[in-house]
């Protein structure tokens, strides 16, 4: 049997504020995390900058300590407002949010780690949270979905392509030799994959005829190898999209931390814990 929530609890209410997207307050809470972690980063760019970081030095230091030190507090009310405060600690966004805290902690001890604040641009997931954009969640889903089904053959062509790059690199160290900068295999190999992926940073090049032939042979070879995966992803994705996604709304589980349930959703899929205020049974404070 579940245990009564009690709506009254101050923990209930933070809940409300800071994990749903859904209520006036949610949504007001959620916009102002995002203009900070903009802002923050933003500061964090220009501090780079020599001639702006040295100028506004302190200011940005002031900022970047008001920042850190409200999402100090929006990551211990997480802790502390959800049941099972473990799943959220070791979750996709608890971790996030946990790295985005303590960068200019660590540069009290570590000179530079406060250029780690950048990592915070990870938290502007939560937009897709906060506008309520199911129709671009349930396509990530069936991205996700297409990935997921499509490892095994994306695997084993990553496979025969490091096969192709052993062999060809090889190939190139005996045509072309030291001479020509292949000073050893695993070099080699480099240029191929260089070649092949059709980046050609040009810092490694063949000279002789034979060399060069191959080379062209790899570069020709290097636009079908990335067509293969956007193939194979591709077909799988079209045929996901023919299927019939639910909508999921911005309601996170308080219970397990859960999220990604379906709009008409009463209860969680995951704990079976109640999602809608009709269904909580408001415990009276006597």
């Amino acid at each position: 049997m579940l245990e009564p929530i009690n709506k009254k609890d101050w923990r209930y209410r933070v809940h409300e504020i800071i994990y749903e997207a859904d209520t006036p307050m949610g949504k007001l809470f959620d916009i102002i995390l995002l203009i900070l972690i903009l802002l923050s980063v933003i500061v964090v760019m220009l501090e780079s900058v020599a001639r702006i970081g040295l100028k506004y030095q302190n200011i940005f230091l002031v900022i970047e300590w008001v920042i850190t030190f409200f999402f100090t507090i929006e990551y211990i009310a997480r802790v502390i407002s959800v049941k099972k405060p473990i799943k959220y600690i070791f979750s996709f966004y608890g971790i996030i949010d946990f790295l985005s805290t303590i960068p200019l902690y660590l540069s009290l001890v570590f000179v530079g780690s406060n250029y780690l604040l950048t990592v915070r641009a990870l938290r502007l997931l939560r937009v897709f949270r906060i506008l309520k954009v199911t129709r671009y969640i349930g396509e990530g889903n069936k991205l996700r979905k297409a990935l997921i089904e499509s490892r095994a053959k994306i695997f084993i062509f990553i496979f025969a392509v490091l096969i192709v790059a052993i062999i060809t690199g090889t190939l190139m160290y005996l045509i072309e030799g030291e001479a020509s900068g292949f000073d050893n295999i695993p070099v080699s190999v480099y240029w191929c994959i260089v070649t092949l992926t059709t980046v050609g940073f040009g810092d490694i090049t063949p000279v002789t005829p034979v060399g060069q032939f191959l080379a062209t042979f790899i570069m020709i070879l290097g636009y079908g190898i990335i067509a293969v995966p956007t193939g194979i992803v591709g077909t799988r994705y079209a045929r996901n999209s023919s299927e019939d996604y639910v909508h999921v709304n911005t309601q996170s589980c308080r219970n397990c931390g859960i999220q990604r349930h379906r709009d008409d959703a009463k209860f969680c899929h995951n704990c079976g814990d109640s999602l809608n205020k009709e269904n909580i049974t408001e415990v009276n404070e006597e």
